[in-house]
């Protein structure tokens, strides 16, 4: 089990690289000036985004385990589950 402390710093840690990617993106989009390939960076986003929610959303429930209920770590993972069916 994760202690609590590395489990946030790993999942503040992940934000920080998403936020990095998703900065150094928009600047690129800027230096292309064209919107067909700033359509194509997005794209790529579009795939970065998803996988980020994911790893963070793990680290989160594996810093939880043992102290939450089964139940609601159910409801969690369908909730997740949603949100990707949902952007999709």
């Amino acid at each position: 089990m994760l202690e609590e402390f590395t489990a946030v710093r790993g999942m503040a840690a992940i934000r920080f690289v998403s936020a990095t990617i998703e900065i150094g993106a928009a600047l690129l989009m800027l230096k292309l000036g064209q919107i067909d390939k700033a359509l194509r960076v997005n794209a790529v986003l579009g795939l970065i985004g998803p996988l980020m929610m994911l790893t963070v959303a793990a680290l989160g429930l594996a810093g939880l385990v043992g102290r939450i209920n089964p139940y609601k770590l159910i409801y969690i993972i369908l909730g997740v589950t949603l949100i990707l069916l949902a952007t999709k």
